[in-house]
């Protein structure tokens, strides 16, 4: 199919930490839909070896950032938009999870996972939001977590940020409602992504359990009795950048097999 005729066709997302894992399924299902795409993540040689392997040469660039930088965002955002205009489709994926009791997170932990997880977030939206507003047209699409919906144990300072990114999102939302703008948030459970694989690693080196074990640990949350896939995730965005998906904001969607239902 030409992609001019796709519902993304003419627009621009950006994805931050679209190296691998949900970020990457989410270029590829927006790619799908017609749209040009950013890959933003802090490597650059690493988006420019992904970049390559999409296929899609003149809608796919890249921009390096550390999300937690607001300096560093706006300069990246300001080269995506050399290329591809401004941003109309902005995917808030990078993110990061540490492990620890509450007891032991230092200010140092503490910080790092509000710098990544909330700032990050935070420093894209208000990068992307002015072309959104002037275009009359714009789709902000956070992943956050099942953790910023619940408590999880061990990963407070995780959580705390994760669920400072829903009630950024709910509340940027009503803000520009009525102006052409959605700011919604998808919140995987336990994803089969390198921060699972990290904490599967975690859970073996305590406790002493199997690698398949550990898993299974994790995958028991879901009352589906599984990981999610990043592609189910990445199917969700897709669909919330949708001109047709208009009428959802402010929404915080459960991935989750049913484990934060109720």
């Amino acid at each position: 199919m030409n992609h001019a005729s796709l519902p993304l066709a003419g627009r621009h997302a950006l994805v931050t930490g679209a190296a691998r894992g949900i970020g990457l399924a989410c270029a590829r299902a927006l790619l799908a839909q017609g749209a040009a795409v950013t890959l933003l993540g802090r490597d650059a040689a690493t988006l420019q070896a992904v970049a390559d392997g999409l296929g899609a040469a003149q809608r796919v660039g890249i921009a390096s950032a550390d999300v937690a930088d607001a300096a560093s965002v706006r300069a990246a955002f300001a080269q995506a938009a050399e290329r591809h205009g401004p941003v109309h489709v902005l995917v808030n994926n990078a993110g990061q999870a540490i492990s620890q009791r509450f007891d032991r997170t230092d200010a140092a932990l503490w910080q790092t996972m509000l710098d990544v997880n909330l700032s990050g977030t935070f420093h894209c939206m208000q990068a992307a939001l002015p072309g959104m507003l002037e275009q009359g047209w714009g789709r902000i699409i956070n992943v956050a977590s099942t953790a910023g919906l619940v408590g999880y144990a061990y990963v407070g300072a995780y959580c705390a940020a994760k669920h400072g990114v829903i009630g950024l999102t709910r509340a940027v939302a009503l803000e520009v409602a009525r102006k052409g703008v959605t700011v919604n948030a998808v919140c995987p459970g336990y994803t089969d992504t390198d921060i699972v694989r990290d904490a599967v690693a975690n859970i073996v080196q305590k406790t002493g359990l199997s690698d398949t074990d550990a898993r299974a640990r994790l995958a028991e949350r879901n009352p589906q009795g599984r990981l999610v896939d990043p592609q189910e995730v990445a199917d969700t965005v897709a669909w919330l950048a949708l001109p047709a998906s208009a009428s959802l904001n402010g929404q915080a969607i459960a991935l989750d097999g049913g484990e934060v239902a109720g």
